[in-house]
């Protein structure tokens, strides 16, 4: 269990509940790297020893209503499974909580967008993620955000930095903004308040000496504090948040920042 929530109703998710930690280890479509099939229950190791108290927002991390669902087990039919979890967060959603979603690979993101159906789609992330597919699979790890503009109007990845020649033109179109590290400092969201934003954390966003645990490594990335600065801007106005890619390939330098991102998105959320 995810340290300061506690167990969350199988059968009714979210009931009782503010925030509902899903593990969703989907490890099917790496493309370098395999691993992430460990992510939630290394954030879950990895977190035990954060202090409960949050100084910025005089709040408890264990005050705050988390339950934890466990995880949805993967197979490999990656389009079943991405029903199955969508359903599962509809659930979540539907009882009016808020999914903490952690992968797995970023493909889990896909089911998430459809179940909270958000305005804008902001991810932190070192790939544009703009493809069709990759090696002919369409629902590849590369593919999240050109997915998630099915469904939002507009996407933001901030941390960008690779792509293919197609993606870096898609990305110059008026419904997407790729904020390079250089200038993600100085980014902060400026959505309508009435914008419902779904906000993910793909950990490769990270430079790789921060979070050398994960797949597809990216140098010259963005800082933990730039990461945790960019997740307090938009945690007011996201109906949902994960942090995906984080595999057991270091000593839990990379687990640990996720989980401090997570709990970083939940105080700030709730003092909002």
């Amino acid at each position: 269990m995810f340290p300061g929530a506690r167990d969350a109703d199988p059968d009714d998710p979210g009931s009782a509940a503010d925030y509902v930690f899903v593990g969703a280890p989907l490890d099917v479509s790496t493309s370098f790297r395999p691993g992430t099939r460990f992510g939630p229950g290394e954030l879950r190791k990895h977190a035990a020893t954060f202090e409960d108290y949050h100084p910025e927002t005089r709040t408890h991390f264990s005050d705050c209503s988390v339950a934890d669902y466990g995880d949805v087990r993967a197979w490999n039919d990656a389009t079943a499974y991405l029903d199955y979890l969508e359903g599962v967060l509809t659930d979540v959603h539907w009882n009016d909580a808020t999914p903490l979603l952690v992968g797995g690979e970023h493909t889990v993101t896909v089911a998430a967008v459809r179940a909270l159906d958000p305005d804008v789609f902001v991810a932190l992330d070192a790939h544009l993620d703009l493809r069709e597919d990759l090696d002919g699979d369409p629902l590849s790890h590369s593919t999240v955000t050109r997915h998630a503009l099915d469904v939002a109007d507009e996407a933001v990845v901030v941390g960008a930095r690779a792509g293919n020649e197609h993606e870096w033109e898609r990305a110059t179109e008026s419904d997407v903004t790729a904020v390079p590290p250089e200038d993600a400092a100085d980014w902060s969201p400026d959505f309508a308040e009435d914008r419902e934003v779904y906000l993910s954390v793909d950990i490769d966003a990270a430079d790789p000496g921060f979070a050398p645990g994960t797949g597809t490594l990216e140098p010259f990335g963005l800082a933990p504090r730039e990461m945790r600065d960019a997740v307090r801007a938009v945690a007011p106005q996201a109906v949902g948040f994960d942090v995906v890619e984080v595999n057991d390939h270091d000593d839990g330098q990379t687990a640990t920042l996720a989980a401090k991102l997570l709990r970083a998105f939940v105080h700030h959320h709730a003092d909002a």
